[in-house]
């Protein structure tokens, strides 16, 4: 979610650098790169590190509450092609899925600042026992979604994202935003969502998912024959 649909990044590197400054520290760019992508109660423990005396929950709930008061402020950050693509997906009734290392009751609130039902499911950080680069995540989603993780396709940004992804078995798709990510074959980097449409997810999906035997699982019926997948993000 942040930095691949929304482009959180910011929010959160000022949370970060106020709650470091309070105990007295220094956070600087660097410092936030560490955290791209991260969980929560990982982050928090890299906090913890640079002097910021409090629990790892009470890390998390102060940077959650920080971002989302900017949230509240400034409304959605949008990713460059990431709503348009969202609403060409809603529009063909595919299943879609928000998998992100924010606690549920933010993802809750980017939703609904969201001007349309963007997504079917929410898995956030504090839902599932291990985060992202584990697989736990993606395989959560898919398995509440009713599909196979590899007739999923998931769009990441980060590397524990992407490692995430990959390793859950769904179709990965890498737009570096924050962190460069290097070509692989493992996954397909875009370097932007600009001008994505689902054509390019559906041509994607075809390639990858040539040589499984299995039956299609599918929740909505619109336009089902040209688009079978179950994007996750």
């Amino acid at each position: 979610m942040d930095g691949t649909i929304v482009d959180t990044e910011p929010y959160w590197m000022r949370a970060e650098t106020e709650l470091v400054a309070e105990f007295g520290g220094v956070w600087t760019h660097d410092d936030g790169m560490l955290l791209v992508g991260s969980g929560l109660w990982n982050s928090a423990a890299i906090l913890q590190s640079r002097g910021v005396d409090l629990t790892p929950d009470a890390i998390v709930a102060r940077l959650t509450d920080r971002v989302q008061q900017q949230l509240a402020e400034h409304g959605i950050p949008w990713r460059p092609g990431s709503r348009e693509l969202l609403q060409e997906l809603k529009a063909a009734g595919v299943p879609t899925a928000l998998v992100t290392m924010s606690v549920e009751r933010m993802a809750r609130q980017i939703i609904d600042l969201i001007d349309f039902p963007a997504f079917d499911l929410v898995i956030a950080g504090d839902m599932v026992a291990n985060s992202k680069p584990h697989p736990d995540p993606y395989l959560v989603a898919a398995e509440r979604l009713g599909v196979d993780p590899r007739r999923c396709i998931a769009i990441e940004d980060s590397v524990p994202g992407v490692a995430s992804a990959v390793a859950a078995g769904t179709i990965t798709i890498a737009v570096p935003h924050q962190i460069d990510l290097p070509e692989s074959d493992d996954y397909t980097r875009w370097s932007t969502l600009v001008g994505r449409t689902i054509d390019d997810l559906a041509a994607l999906y075809r390639f990858s998912t040539a040589e499984l035997s299995e039956p299609v699982h599918l929740l909505a019926p619109t336009r089902a024959a040209q688009h079978e997948s179950a994007p996750l993000a």
